[in-house]
């Protein structure tokens, strides 16, 4: 049944998908990322939803979906609104689709996650089954960012949940990820002391000097082996090629196998960035580690074995991955709860201009989250 309402609403679903791509929703652009959200937030509210929205004041606005009758919601499905695309991209590539793809800047990450888990809670409206109030549902709007505004909220709504549907998009084979490398961002700000480089260069002390210690150095701490690495990723600082450099920047990427390694990892960057190597410079960190490792353990496996009986009941045998990048599902699984991730549709090349979706994995990928919110309404 499920399967013959999705098909016959295979055009709105595109038509939705289509709507969200050509808004611009880059995660430093408020007025778009609360337009995608005012989109879904009407859509929801339509099917009996009740809309928390947790306002925030320079980022996007997160949502928190439940239904009114709900009791003690057991399920947690976690989406974001944001993408890494600038203003002008959807005018510039706006959604379009041939037979087999869809294209646009988010339709894959993750648009198309968002069109699915409205359709799947629609579905279960339909059959009448009311597994639907045993969720609860988070759309943030800074996920691309490390969800640093919405951790703690996602922490304080994770309270007597068993269970995390993460639906990040899932690569071309289909699988799901059960491990993540945790995460942390940084920012290092350098101040010195400006002078013309060549009339009194001895009265300068350039911060680009010595942002160029700590970017050696902090490179120094990445161990591939060990799964640490530290990338200094972006770096500014200056004025003109004749003055000695008052100030620069650095905006500092890392990523680590264990919780042990992110304390050490942290505790090694502060020491570094403790003391200045060219004396009358000074140095300011900010930031830290933003997502803990997602480890696979015996409840994300009991979880896993879940999703792949539901899946098989659909025809389709999945297998599971762990990666290197993060997502909201390393937040859920520091915290205890048994977490999956990677349930939203495939595609790939996330994140560039040649992103796109699988159309014909966007239905069964709806069912298969329909029925897990059955399933798992039962545990």
């Amino acid at each position: 049944m499920q399967s013959t309402f999705l098909e016959a609403r295979k055009a709105d679903m595109l038509d939705l998908l289509e709507k969200l791509v050509n808004i611009d929703s880059g995660t430093f652009y408020k007025a778009g990322v609360d337009r995608v959200g005012q989109v879904l937030a009407s859509a929801f509210q339509a099917l009996g939803f009740q809309v928390v929205v947790d306002r925030q004041s320079e980022r996007g606005d997160h949502l928190i979906i439940v239904h009114p009758e709900a009791m003690h919601p057991s399920i947690l499905i976690i989406g974001h609104l944001d993408t890494v695309f600038p203003v002008g991209t959807a005018r510039s590539r706006p959604f379009s689709y041939d037979e087999s793809f869809a294209y646009g800047p988010g339709v894959y990450d993750m648009k198309a996650s968002l069109v699915m888990s409205l359709f799947a809670i629609q579905s279960l409206i339909e059959a009448g089954d009311e597994s639907f109030k045993r969720i609860k549902i988070i759309l943030n709007s800074d996920e691309e960012h490390g969800s640093i505004y919405s951790r703690e909220l996602i922490k304080r709504e994770s309270a007597g949940i068993k269970f995390a549907l993460i639906i990040e998009p899932s690569d071309m084979t289909g699988k799901l990820i059960t491990g993540r490398r945790g995460g942390g961002k940084f920012e290092l700000h350098v101040t010195g002391r400006a002078a013309h480089s060549g009339e009194e260069p001895e009265k300068g002390r350039s911060a680009i000097g010595e942002l160029a210690h700590k970017i050696i150095q902090l490179h120094g701490l990445t161990d591939p082996h060990a799964g640490v690495h530290v990338n200094v990723g972006v770096v500014s600082g200056g004025t003109t090629s004749n003055t000695i450099a008052a100030h620069a920047n650095a905006s500092i990427d890392v990523r680590m196998e264990t919780p042990d390694q992110a304390i050490e990892l942290e505790r090694k960057i502060k020491h570094i960035c403790s003391t200045a190597t060219i004396e009358g410079t000074t140095l300011v960190l900010e930031g830290g580690i933003t997502r803990q490792p997602m480890i696979k353990n015996a409840n994300s496996e009991h979880l896993l074995n879940i999703v792949q009986e539901e899946a098989m009941q659909l025809g389709e045998s999945l297998t599971d991955k762990k990666v290197g990048s993060g997502s909201d599902g390393n937040l859920t699984a520091a915290i205890g709860i048994a977490t999956i991730d990677a349930l939203g549709p495939r595609g790939g090349n996330a994140h560039t201009a040649d992103e796109f979706l699988v159309i014909e994995s966007l239905i069964p990928r709806t069912i298969l989250l329909a029925n897990l919110v059955k399933r798992l309404s039962l545990e």
